[in-house]
């Protein structure tokens, strides 16, 4: 993408499980409709995204969190010319209800209430988190995702809303999943589907977007990538997986891969790899872009860094500087 400066690394610290990392600037970059099996955390630097969720469309600007759920439809895309710069952690559900479990009155289990907070403090905290992670700080980093994930559940958080008794169009789409879950990679079209099902196209089509918030074929392609995943984490080769969940070939991986992660494939599991050696690895103090270990960053096109590979300073300066010491005392648990 000629001219995009955009940059992404999407990693993991083995002094926090179940937590996905990332650090990315998008401009022209556009995530289709998908989910996560994590919650989405992310931070806002500089500019605004939008995503669609719950049905319309909102936006975080700097200063502000983009708050997902795990398994929630949204999207994401930039909402000015200039594009969005941010850092997010993904915590897995098993960490979030521990750290709601022992800091948290909530009864049930935990989420967050409204997609969009303003908050710079937990924008602070979450690059902070980044930065312990790059350093090997592995109390800091720690101490401070449970700091983070406490106050915004103390400030945004409560139960996630118990599942109803499934209707007849919920049977349905429970079992239309199913099938498309164990034919992967050579799923039916949506008329067999229905059939095989005793239902019409028609209303399949609307039980399935009902019940998970997206066509048929949308989710599929959401849970190949999800699987593909999977796949990299053990090992596989990314042209390897690709065919394994069903896509075409390797390029067609990459570019849904993409539009959903973040990153393509290969820069995913390099640094799934590079987690294997971080014992062996000197990572230096950083700000947001100038660690060394960011060297295999995804970055489409580097036109317009300086020599050194440092974005221009006016430009990218950050509102919140990811620096980090002792939590505040209004951040405390």
């Amino acid at each position: 993408m000629a001219g995009s400066g955009e940059l992404a690394r999407h990693w993991q610290y083995t002094e926090l499980p179940g937590v996905d990392l990332l650090r990315a600037r998008y401009i022209h970059k556009t995530f289709i409709r998908h989910t996560h099996e994590n919650f989405v955390i992310a931070a806002i630097s500089d500019g605004v995204e939008v995503f669609r969720h719950g049905g319309g469309d909102v936006s975080a600007g700097a200063g502000a969190l983009a708050l997902v759920n795990p398994d929630t439809p949204h999207t994401g895309r930039a909402g000015v010319p200039e594009g969005w710069r941010y850092g997010a952690v993904y915590p897995s559900p098993e960490v979030v209800a521990a750290i709601a479990a022992e800091t948290t009155s909530i009864r049930g289990t935990p989420g967050f209430v409204s997609p969009v907070l303003d908050d710079p403090h937990t924008v602070g905290l979450v690059h902070q988190i980044l930065r312990a992670a790059d350093e090997g700080n592995a109390l800091a980093a720690d101490t401070l995702l449970r700091v983070a994930v406490t106050r915004l559940l103390r400030l945004n958080g409560g139960p996630l809303p118990q599942r109803v008794v499934p209707t007849a169009g919920d049977r349905v789409a429970a079992r239309a999943r199913a099938v498309l879950e164990a034919r992967m990679a050579e799923p039916p079209t949506l008329e067999q589907l229905a059939a095989d099902l005793g239902t019409s196209p028609f209303a399949l089509l609307r039980a399935f977007r009902n019940a998970y918030g997206m066509p048929p074929h949308t989710w599929l392609t959401d849970a190949r990538v999800r699987r593909a995943r999977r796949l990299l984490d053990a090992g596989t080769g990314p042209a390897e997986a690709a065919i394994a969940v069903g896509f075409t070939d390797q390029p067609h991986l990459n570019r849904h891969f993409a539009r959903i992660v973040g990153v393509p494939p290969g820069a995913y599991q390099r640094e799934r790899k590079n987690v294997q050696d971080a014992g062996r690895r000197l990572l230096l103090p950083c700000d947001t872009w100038q660690n060394r270990s960011l060297q295999k960053t995804y970055a489409p096109e580097r036109k317009g860094l300086d020599r050194k590979g440092n974005e221009p300073p006016r430009r990218e300066r950050s509102r919140t500087p990811p620096s980090y010491g002792t939590p505040s005392e209004s951040g405390s648990p």
